[in-house]
């Protein structure tokens, strides 16, 4: 009964007082020194909200430094807004355009990752301060120099106050998981050829620590550089390795030379890749020498005969052997992939491991071309991002007008609450302002009775500024949306008690304008995409599956001279697919930051809910990096493909797992006439990927492992349990002792 609610811990409240005391001082120094000791109130004005906006009102991940490294860097832009804001406020209109250019831009700023998407409300408050009467041209020095004050006392306080622990760089934990992808390997290449329980147990959780939900977010490498770029596919390709070695099954018999020099180089290549990782030299020797052992298994003679023991007129080895091969060339297709990309990582477009440019198409491309193809890949109304920039661009253009037109009292409070309002989902965006305006309302009558009490005596404001500002910067975040409006709004009384004669309407004022600010932000909640991003990733999933389907269908083809439906030479064919990978996962981080938890009360809607139990959304976009990934090994060099009974069996299996694809697809996202129906849970008849046609190569065997993979997957994708025998299933094969 007297337990603690959720998130309302000792822990959560230490995180936010030291948050608070850096804000507090930054902005309370910068304000007395202008307000009392310059006599600048202007100045003093800009110096405190310039510390509450990148302090306070921005969310900027990261350690202390890195954030006043930030703060610092964004100082050039914080100068140009005020700068643009005071100079449009000369009439309503050319204020109202300048909010619809500079609200999209901020917001829309997030596509260049977590660091610019959290600074980005603060920058628009330091647009918003200065877009609104009086216009005063000639109070731009005082503007500029508080906010240059404010920002500095706020990097100041930032970099030296409260000095945090530095998180494991990306860059480190994907050397340490190399370094457990090398151990596992060096384990399988000598005898008893298995990897004990523990390291097995090793691999499998070295591979979930690179997940971006794991990292940190000012460590997450997601920005459009080539750095950031290779770095994230360093990540995946590493996990992709660990997964490998752990399902490696124990062969059926002794294994060949060339097998255990494939699994030794691999083991080499890692340990390089992980010191390269932490700036060594880069991996070339290694890379060369696990290109050389892949090639000699794989120019092992790879047909069986019928019976499944070797050909006498072409020998070779039997299936249950193909398969090992095929998993062993699988296992080191990824360890290349990962010393390429690391090598990229950290020597950019000077890395000297040479592969083909299609995989690391990034790598010759100049930063503003890299910026653009980031831009243009969110530019259009699948894009969550262009959403939400669309979202509270109207939102705030909307308050600016309704301000200017009816010269609404501090109109900037209500635009403050129209930016800190405006939710992604109608549900939330109407569940937040009904909080808002309750806190608002108590905090607007406990103004009320002070400012009647106390009148105009500025000394006492003066004194409980700095105390309240700790209280409500302490209190406000852990506590939810109604106590940080109520106690803001008592906040921005004390301010403005000391710039001008006070009176008890100031807090009518503050209420009046969070009710326009958070009604115009609940219009725009409802009208501009109400749900939020789960629909659209319902869509943009659902679109993922059906372009990888046709994937599937063309590869397959391709490898069976199966026509029209071929990929072409000499292209990859896989540009929608990577843009449908690109949307979805957008989609996915924003589904991830619509909080399920309001005000700490634990409410979730029944929607939200069902649908996060019901499917594994992160599963479709596994499958959707299998298939593209999968396609482009298979097809790179152009193979000489299938015909007879192996091409055959894999059109078969082709063709079943696309079709899943589909009908996941469809369940996922229902048209009109769709039948109402979960996604489907059950795989294709184990029978087909254990097929053993006659003459089958090695090619065959690598396809269907492939699809045998995307099967799970799409098992995974309707909440059900992966099937014994697909993908995961090769493990359960039974083992023969060895020599």
């Amino acid at each position: 009964m007297w337990g603690v609610p959720a998130g309302w811990t000792l822990e959560a409240y230490a995180a936010s007082g030291r948050r608070a005391v850096r804000v507090a001082l930054a902005a309370a120094a910068g304000f007395y020194v202008f307000r009392y000791g310059l006599d600048r109130p202007v100045a003093a004005t800009y110096a405190l909200f310039a510390a509450v906006a990148l302090g306070g009102l921005s969310r900027i991940p990261g350690t202390g430094r890195q954030r006043a490294e930030l703060v610092l860097r964004v100082l050039p832009v914080c100068w140009l807004l005020v700068v643009v804001g005071t100079f449009l406020s000369v009439r309503t209109w050319s204020a109202v355009a300048g909010m619809l250019v500079v609200g999209f831009a901020l917001a829309f700023a997030a596509v260049g990752g977590p660091r610019p998407a959290g600074v980005a409300p603060g920058l628009q408050l330091l647009y918003i301060l200065p877009s609104f009467p009086p216009y005063d041209p000639g109070s731009l020095d005082d503007r500029l120099i508080g906010t240059t004050t404010g920002l500095v006392l706020l990097a100041a306080a930032e970099a030296l106050l409260f000095p945090e622990p530095t998180p494991v760089p990306y860059r480190e934990r994907a050397a340490r998981a190399a370094l457990t992808a090398g151990r596992c390997a060096r384990l399988l290449a000598a005898p008893p050829y298995v990897l004990p329980d523990g390291d097995r147990r090793a691999a499998q959780e070295a591979s979930p620590a690179l997940r971006a939900l794991k990292v940190p977010e000012a460590e997450r490498p997601a920005g459009p550089g080539v750095h950031a770029r290779a770095l994230a596919h360093t990540g995946l390709t590493t996990r992709t390795l660990l997964n490998r070695l752990a399902r490696l099954p124990a062969p059926p018999r002794t294994p060949e030379r060339e097998v255990t020099a494939v699994l030794g180089a691999v083991a080499e290549l890692a340990g390089a890749t992980a010191a390269r990782l932490r700036a060594g030299p880069s991996p070339t020797a290694p890379f060369e020498a696990l290109t050389v052992a892949r090639g000699r298994l794989s120019d092992l003679p790879a047909v069986a005969s019928a019976d499944g023991a070797a050909s006498a007129r072409a020998p070779g080895f039997p299936p249950v052997v193909l398969r090992e091969h095929a998993a062993v060339l699988e296992i080191a297709d990824a360890a290349l992939a990962m010393g390429a990309a690391a090598d990229r990582a950290v020597g950019g477009r000077h890395a000297a491991v040479k592969v083909s440019p299609e995989r690391f198409w990034y790598t010759g491309v100049r930063a503003p071309v890299l910026w653009w193809h980031r831009v243009r890949g969110h530019a259009g109304r699948r894009s969550v991002l262009f959403q939400n920039a669309v979202r509270i661009a109207l939102a705030l253009t909307a308050a600016r007008l309704v301000a200017g037109v009816d010269t609404l009292p501090h109109g900037f409070w209500a635009m403050l609450a129209t930016l800190t309002l405006t939710r992604t989902t109608m549900d939330e965006t109407w569940h937040t302002i009904r909080i808002a305006l309750t806190g608002t309302l108590a905090g607007a009558l406990l103004t009320a009775v002070t400012l009647t009490l106390v009148g105009t005596d500025t000394s006492f404001y003066a004194v409980a500024l700095p105390l309240w500002m700790l209280f409500a910067f302490t209190v406000g975040p852990v506590r939810g949306v109604g106590w940080a409006q109520g106690l803001f709004t008592v906040l921005v009384s004390l301010v403005f008690a000391q710039l001008a004669p006070p009176t008890w309407e100031l807090a009518e004022v503050r209420m009046l304008d969070v009710l326009v600010g958070s009604m115009i932000g609940a219009v725009f909640g409802v009208l501009a995409w109400p749900r939020g991003a789960h629909d659209e990733l319902r869509r943009s999933a659902a679109g993922l599956l059906r372009r990888a389907a046709e994937v599937v269908v063309a590869t397959e083809a391709s490898l069976t001279g199966g026509g029209a439906m071929a990929l072409p030479t000499g292209s990859s064919g896989h540009g929608s697919l990577h843009r449908a990978l690109i949307l979805a996962e957008s989609a996915y981080a924003q589904f991830l930051s619509e909080p399920t938890h309001f005000g700490g009360t634990g409410h979730m809607s029944a929607g939200r809910a069902t649908a996060a139990a019901a499917v594994d959304w992160q599963a479709t976009l596994i499958a959707g990096h299998h298939t593209l990934w999968g396609s482009e090994r298979l097809l790179a060099p152009p193979p000489s493909g299938l015909s007879g009974a192996p091409a055959d069996s894999l059109a078969r299996l082709g063709d079943r797992v696309a079709a899943r694809m589909l009908l996941v697809s469809a369940a996922l996202d229902p048209g009109a006439d769709t039948p109402t129906a979960p996604p489907p849970r059950t795989a294709p008849d184990r029978a087909e990927f254990l097929a053993e046609p006659p003459g089958a190569p090695r090619l065959y065997y690598a396809t269907v492992a492939w699809l045998d993979s995307l099967a799970a997957d799409l098992t995974r994708i309707a909440g059900g349990e992966s099937v014994p025998g697909a993908g995961e299933g090769r493990t359960a094969r039974p083992a023969v002792r060895r020599g």
